[in-house]
């Protein structure tokens, strides 16, 4: 036959039609393609978890004694559940039971007893994903979600049923790519394609041949990187015009797939991803077509509505906590500084007119609720003031300024603050976290003698980025500015509330919750970071001296732990404070964010605070309440008080409940000069939260109940107290076991 050098017309139309339309499958094929392969899955991550059992012995990266750890947060039924799968012979022979089920799950058929076998491999990876805390990843997830949905729509009786779980199925697909798509869009290594590259340098998921490819075809590696972003973005475009893009998409994810399974050694990716495609193919083919012939959409229909609702409801859920996080507290102040910046600041309390005001400087990415712990003990057990602020862009303050943002921009607010908010007459004690510490040390020079001292807790040092002691990450800035815009798009509604906000007292959580999920915050935070990252990186020499302040360096074990160039930093702070008290302390145990938030460690560096300035103020220890003051009904013999604490001021009492794990804890302070009893409590509840409260109680002698009486016109005839005389009052039968005292 002689080519006449022509393509008959029918050629283009077939690979068109080939590469743009839609991939009709019927339901029962769609399902026992994604059956099959989430089953390879999930075969193969049960070989390499058997073929890997050292990790599971004691002392491997899976050893459950230390892996049931991250547990801890969930509820006693699910741990108990988790806890009985999780026993090495348990956890194998699941695994052994897993791979026999895969490969029964790979032979023809189209039985209900597929469904079974789909849910059992959905359910037991669920169950044993907690027990392979390190090797499981996003794979095992997605195999599982296909599993469960496919395995009930074969056990479901009706049509409409089995194809609302389809759908299901392959809008999570849908979700899966966009939201991944989106997000590496908002960071700068994807624009700018250097994340390509950048993973394949890396030990873990790189490979040298690829990575010397992406250097020797720069434009090449940014064109492929760039279609890998838009295939993700525009996913869901599979959809349009009855399918049209459903070939193109789903082969090009699968490509994509398979090119981690190779370069990256993301090997389950391959079948796991894929898994989810025959549902893709069946949901987007247009209801015309006889293979999806009855196809019930209702479910898209729904979807479509929950998503506008849940849009509805991500809208008033930002407008209230900005609301919530710029309104501050019912006693919040505002002050404008010499920027046009306006500073929401909040007094606890004004303290005697002849002692220092402390003012509370905050770190990078936290709030002045973080002092919550510190400056309600200084209100309660000293005279002096209290005041905490916020920085412009956090919470209900606003930066006004219109020029590029520098640090010095900060320092001048905190001075200004000083200056606007403090009784000229009064001295100032500036106290800071993190950042906040390197702005009260710069503050220091410009507030000459109101200056009573500088406390520096876990603070920054300018010289720490040039050491290697501080954090040097470029991509904070990114990770920053990814996340304001993330929360501008009212994404914070999905935002999980942090196990951290739950350590401060009650009644400031939730405001600190709110600030957390801030667009405002998070953009404030980028624009310091950048800003300290460009001051610190040209710093050199010493620091600058502060002549006659006294200096207290108190900085978290853990920070110093990790990089030990941080004490000797902090040392140098110290030094700086020439020609009077310096001191540095480590507190044992703390990080640098529990140092503030956890009531432990706070009461530890607030103990610190006031024992370092009692030679400025000798009625730190024993000093007048500064709040009014309500006193407890019945009054509180002053002999048994007394005896409680072993004639000591200070002592912490633990009284435990019926049910385990609840129980009262009580840090008490008695000022027997002023009759008063001071009592913070810690209720620790069997949920695991714990509430707090306060309490002051006047001090009564007998003699002292005895004339009440006698002035109501009684006479006295006995004395009665309510410990037994013959016990002390930490014995067994008494109502409190000491845990400790100072």
């Amino acid at each position: 036959m002689k080519f006449s050098g022509k393509i008959p017309s029918v050629i283009p139309g077939r690979i068109t039609s080939a590469v743009f339309g839609p991939a009709p499958i019927s339901r029962d094929r769609a399902m026992g393609l994604s059956e099959r392969l989430a089953a390879v899955s999930s075969l193969t991550s049960s070989l390499e978890y058997l073929t890997q059992r050292k990790d599971m012995d004691k002392g491997g990266m899976n050893d459950w004694e230390v892996a049931r750890q991250y547990l801890m947060g969930a509820g006693p039924l699910t741990r108990r559940l988790v806890d009985s799968v999780s026993g090495v012979r348990t956890t194998t022979a699941l695994h052994v039971a897993r791979s026999a089920v895969s490969v029964g799950m790979l032979l023809p058929g189209n039985s209900r007893w597929r469904g079974a076998g789909s849910l059992f491999l959905g359910a037991s990876s669920a169950l044993l994903s907690p027990r392979h805390h390190y090797g499981g990843d996003g794979s095992d997830q997605v195999a599982t979600l296909v599993q469960l949905a496919t395995g009930t729509a074969r056990l479901a009786p009706s049509p409409a049923a089995k194809d609302a779980l389809l759908w299901y199925a392959a809008l999570q697909a849908n979700m899966a790519y966009a939201v991944s798509g989106w997000v590496k869009l908002f960071g700068k290594p994807w624009r700018d394609a250097t994340a390509l590259s950048g993973v394949m340098r890396t030990r873990t998921y790189g490979h040298d041949g690829m990575f010397r490819w992406t250097q020797g075809h720069p434009r090449t590696a940014k064109v492929l990187t760039h279609s890998v972003l838009a295939l993700e973005c525009l996913f869901p475009l599979a959809y349009l015009g009855g399918g049209k893009l459903t070939r193109s998409m789903i082969t090009s994810a699968a490509a994509f797939h398979v090119a981690n399974g190779y370069f990256m050694g993301l090997g389950r990716f391959v079948s796991a991803f894929p898994a989810m495609h025959p549902l893709v193919a069946y949901t987007s083919a247009p209801r015309s077509h006889p293979a999806v012939a009855g196809r019930d959409d209702r479910a898209l229909g729904t979807a479509l509505a929950l998503l506008a609702g849940g849009a509805a409801v991500a809208g008033a859920t930002a407008v209230q906590r900005c609301m919530r996080t710029t309104e501050g507290w019912h006693t919040s102040r505002v002050l404008t500084t010499r920027h046009g910046n306006r500073l929401q600041y909040e007094e606890y309390a004004p303290g005697a007119d002849d002692q220092p005001v402390v003012v509370l400087a905050s770190g990078l990415l936290s709030t002045s609720e973080h002092y919550a712990w510190i400056a309600e003990r200084l209100c309660h057990e000293t005279r002096y003031g209290v005041v905490a602020y916020a920085r412009a862009g956090y919470a209900g303050s606003r930066r006004g300024a219109t020029g590029s943002f520098r640090l010095s921009e900060s320092v001048h607010d905190l001075v200004d603050l000083v200056n606007g908010a403090v009784d000229p007459r009064r001295k100032v004690i500036l106290v800071g976290h993190s950042i906040g510490g390197e702005l009260a040390r710069r503050a220091a020079a410009h507030l000459g003698d109101r200056l009573q001292g500088v406390v520096y807790l876990d603070s920054s040092h300018p010289g720490q980025l040039n050491s290697g002691a501080g954090l040097a990450d470029k991509s904070l800035t990114g990770n920053f500015a990814a996340m304001s815009r993330a929360l501008r798009l009212g994404t914070g509604i999905l935002l999980n509330r942090p196990a951290w906000i739950n350590e401060l007292p009650f009644a400031y959580r939730n405001k600190v919750y709110a600030q957390f999920a801030d667009a405002r915050m998070w953009e404030a935070a980028r624009r310091e970071w950048k800003a300290v990252r460009a001051d610190f990186r040209s710093f050199s020499g010493e620091l600058g001296r502060i002549e006659g302040v006294p200096g207290l360096v108190i900085s978290a074990q853990q920070t110093v732990d990790r990089t030990p160039e941080q004490l000797l930093l902090h040392r140098e702070l110290a030094k700086a404070h020439a020609g009077t008290r310096a001191e540095t302390v480590v507190i044992e145990g703390a990080t640098h964010e529990t140092l503030l938030i956890n009531s432990r460690y706070a009461h530890q560096v607030t103990d610190r605070i006031i024992a370092f300035f009692r030679d400025a103020d000798s009625h730190a220890a024993a000093a007048e309440p500064t709040r009014p003051v309500t006193f407890a009904k019945k009054p509180v013999p002053l002999k048994e008080a007394l005896q409680l604490h072993e004639g000591r001021n200070r002592a912490t009492f633990f009284s435990p409940y019926p049910e385990a794990g609840t129980g009262l804890q009580s840090h008490s302070l008695l000022v027997p000069e002023e009759s008063l009893w001071h009592l913070s409590h810690i209720w620790y509840e069997a949920d695991g939260s714990t509430r707090v409260g306060t309490e002051i109680s006047r001090l009564t002698s007998p003699e002292e109940i005895d004339a009440y009486a006698r002035t109501a016109g009684l006479e006295p005839e006995n004395r009665f107290g309510d410990w037994d005389p013959e016990t002390e009052p930490h014995h067994d039968l008494s109502p409190f076991l000491k845990t400790e005292r100072e």
